[in-house]
């Protein structure tokens, strides 16, 4: 068990899920059966290289020891169960940006609104307590649940890069979203 404080994120207004910041007693075969699963990985990264509970521990010792990466697992209020990580990372201090990055693993979960809430959550944080001016995030078109979690959750869509990722072989558009700091005060559910 870990002895170290872990941050802790909710909210009143945000009563189904809260985030806690990840450690290594979070690393878990769920977890590495999430990443290696084709249905929650295809959009995100690591569906490119299978998952082991190795790789998830250094995954996570990574991001304990980087200052600019920020990662919480999502818990549902009602039970603690983890059903899944958001992150702030790829923080630029000199430009006072971060990326927003999520997924929600455990499918019987989809559908049910803890994305934005976990969005609005990280934001806040990402605003109040890294003192960031503007968050970024962004999707693979086809992943259209996950662009109407950020817009939902106050974001604006930036643009799309053309052709920018492959997807099973082809092309595919990238949809980037971003939300300033001073739009804080107009996030849905925190306000």
């Amino acid at each position: 068990m870990t002895n170290k404080q872990l941050i802790k994120l909710s909210s009143p207004a945000v009563p189904d899920i809260y985030l806690q910041e990840i450690s290594i007693d979070d690393a878990s075969q769920t977890y590495v059966d999430w990443l290696n699963d084709p249905k929650v990985n295809q959009y995100l990264e690591t569906r490119f290289y299978h998952q082991d509970l190795a790789a998830v521990i250094d995954f996570i010792n990574g991001i304990m020891a980087n200052p600019n990466e920020h990662l919480f697992t999502i818990r549902l209020a009602a039970n603690d169960r983890h059903i899944g990580n958001i992150k702030v990372g790829g923080i630029k201090p000199v430009h006072l940006i971060g990326d927003v990055s999520l997924f929600i693993g455990e499918k019987s979960c989809w559908g049910k609104g803890y994305a934005q809430q976990a969005i609005e959550l990280i934001s806040r944080y990402g605003f109040e307590s890294l003192k960031l001016r503007k968050l970024c995030a962004g999707a693979y078109k086809p992943n259209i649940g996950s662009t109407k979690a950020f817009l939902k959750a106050g974001y604006q869509k930036d643009g799309i890069l053309k052709d920018h990722y492959l997807l099973d072989g082809k092309p595919c558009d990238l949809v980037q979203v971003g939300l300033f700091e001073e739009s804080l005060s107009l996030l849905p559910m925190l306000n």
